[in-house]
């Protein structure tokens, strides 16, 4: 006991030691808390909890979490990051992904595996269809893995698409590889999408606009990327349109003060120093660490969060909640909690870095709980953080992680799904499923089978699904099967609801990429559309295929459409080149003078 007590005595005067030679004064070093004790802390709106899907000893230092059609998790586990204040050893290969199954199908995950082992900090996964993509940290390649005898290790690996060596810091390179509804591969950084061949299993790359995001990627209902940037501070960025028609935004998309925070952590850990937190509270005041962020699209959570922006905050220990209101066809941001954000805690070491809708229809939330969520170049000697890390031992907080389930006391998660083994008549089923998981993973499954059968009954669908959303997946089912043909698009492009209208035009391109131009006529007629979005999705289409008159038609579109869309986005579209004159009358002004 004596001796117990002066190894203790002895701990805290080195503590109390480097405190001062710090110059800080010395401070207690927060708990590690249970994943018990962590949930209880958790602050959310009434009605809303968190539970524990996963925690140590089965996953450590996760940073991505995705599900297969079968509803089997992946996790990245970036076991090398930030072991020390130095970062030392961060590029030995001994991270993982591991991989996590429901064998009843109760809800919980009962059997876990190491998927692929002694990996270099893995940063991008993909299922496809038995096969994960997997893309580590210094390079653009990206590999297809496969388990062929059902033990739940892969033993297959096959090149998807090379992109060469990458180098930089770690915290700035490609994440968020996703299949988005227009059938192309989207990742933060890289100006490129990319596109695969089911027949050949060639990829092929084109390139779109600068994202600016950084770690984490999602698209809304109607496939839209939603891009969010960390290390400039801003927070979501260039989600007007989709980045392949460039990086369009507006001057008031974001509520006034919508880049303040809310913290409960009185810790000043972060790397911007002391313009970045509160005196007082010592409590983060701004976005610094935006990343992981989630569209919700899922069905088992109350309909006030369908279709919101959800990412975290891990340097303020908080997730925040994104509104988001389409006015004119501009989207505006805001956060729907005054003074306060959706979950936050006291825990020192909740660190949500990714957020996922899942197929039972909540919202999964991947917590790295560490001390330091900043990589090595950020805590160097003589910079200010280091000193905080160092005064709170921050350092020492390694080799845990949890995922979290968001739930609702009115709502129960729904039933785990079996599309892998699905014939390609079973699958089209799931398009019109409530739950977008569903959609997107049975649009990709029915393009990943090839299975060129089903056209007549995504047809039906296209014509007379009973949502506009049902109809938009149909579609460009369609278009990645190579079955929406011109009088397919030109019909949809009548389609009641404008989304529908828009994404017709979207699979047009497809037609003149394979040199089928037939279409032209139509997208002009779509530019005098009644819907500024639909306008705006014109101009951009024509624009993107350089067809030659599509200025001339943004200028006519701009004396007869005052929609925001059109006036305040279409209009950016000529940056590079002559800007076409802004109208300065009225719509009712110009048909008098016409």
């Amino acid at each position: 006991m004596i001796r117990t007590f002066l190894s203790l005595v002895a701990a805290l005067f080195v503590v109390l030691t480097a405190s001062a030679q710090n110059g800080f004064p010395p401070q207690p070093v927060p708990k590690f808390l249970s994943p018990a004790e962590s949930q209880k802390l958790f602050q959310l709106p009434e009605g809303y909890s968190l539970e524990l899907v996963l925690s140590e000893p089965q996953i450590k230092e996760p940073a991505v979490a995705v599900f297969d059609g079968d509803g089997n998790m992946y996790v990245a586990e970036m076991r090398t990051y930030m072991q020390d204040i130095d970062g030392s050893g961060k590029f030995n290969k001994v991270s993982r992904v591991s991989k996590h199954m429901d064998t009843n199908g109760d809800g919980k995950f009962n059997k876990h595996t190491v998927f692929i082992d002694k990996l270099l900090l893995p940063r991008i996964l993909l299922p496809l269809d038995d096969r994960l993509i997997v893309g580590e940290t210094n390079t653009n390649d990206l590999f297809a893995y496969r388990d062929t005898d059902g033990d739940g290790v892969a033993d297959e690996k096959k090149p998807f698409y090379i992109g060469g060596n990458r180098g930089g810091n770690l915290e700035h390179q490609p994440s968020g590889l996703i299949w988005s509804m227009d059938n192309w591969l989207y990742t933060t950084y890289n100006a490129y999408r990319l596109r695969l061949d089911p027949l050949t299993g060639t990829v092929r790359k084109e390139g779109t606009g600068n994202n600016g995001g950084q770690w984490g990627l999602t698209q809304d209902n109607h496939g839209k990327p939603w891009y969010v940037n960390a290390g400039g501070e801003r927070g979501p960025l260039n989600f007007q349109v989709p980045i392949v028609y460039g990086a369009l935004n507006t001057g008031d998309q974001f509520a006034p003060n919508y880049r303040t925070v809310y913290p409960l952590v009185p810790i000043p850990d972060v790397q911007g120093g002391n313009r970045r937190f509160r005196p007082k509270e010592k409590t983060l005041n701004h976005f610094t660490a935006t990343c992981g962020q989630d569209i919700f699209r899922g069905d088992r959570l109350p309909e006030e969060l369908r279709g919101n922006l959800f990412f975290g905050e891990p340097v303020g220990r908080l997730i925040r909640r994104t509104v988001i209101k389409v006015d004119g066809g501009v989207s505006l941001l805001s956060n729907p909690h005054p003074q306060s954000e959706f979950i936050r805690t006291p825990d020192a070491y909740f660190r949500p870095i990714n957020a996922v809708t899942a197929p039972d229809g909540t919202l999964y939330i991947v917590d790295m709980y560490r001390g330091i969520i900043q990589e090595g170049n950020w805590v160097r000697r003589g910079s200010y953080l280091r000193k905080v890390v160092q005064q709170y031992q921050l350092d020492k907080a390694i080799g845990r992680g949890r995922i979290w389930r968001l739930v609702h006391k009115d709502h129960k998660p729904g039933p785990q799904p079996k599309m892998l083994q699905k014939t390609p008549a079973q699958l089209v089923a799931h398009l019109a499923h409530p739950n977008g998981w569903w959609r997107d993973t049975a649009q990709k499954l029915l393009i990943l089978k090839g299975d060129k059968s089903v056209g007549p009954s995504l047809l039906e669908k296209v014509n007379n699904g009973k949502t506009h959303l049902e109809r938009m997946h149909a579609l460009w089912t369609l278009e990645g099967l190579m079955l929406a043909d011109e009088k397919t698009i030109r019909k949809t492009m009548a389609d009641e609801n404008p989304h529908v209208r828009a994404a017709a035009i979207r699979v047009s391109e497809s037609l003149f990429k394979a040199d089928n131009d037939s279409l032209a006529d139509d997208i002009k007629n779509m530019t005098k559309d009644k819907n500024g979005e639909v306008v705006l999705q014109a101009l951009m289409t024509a624009k993107h295929l350089g067809l030659e008159e599509w200025q001339e038609w943004l200028v006519n579109a701009r004396e007869e459409n005052e929609s925001r869309a059109v006036q305040e986005l279409a209009s950016q579209l000529s940056r590079g080149g002559p800007a076409p004159p802004r109208p300065t009358f009225s719509v009712a002004e110009r048909k008098v003078l016409k």
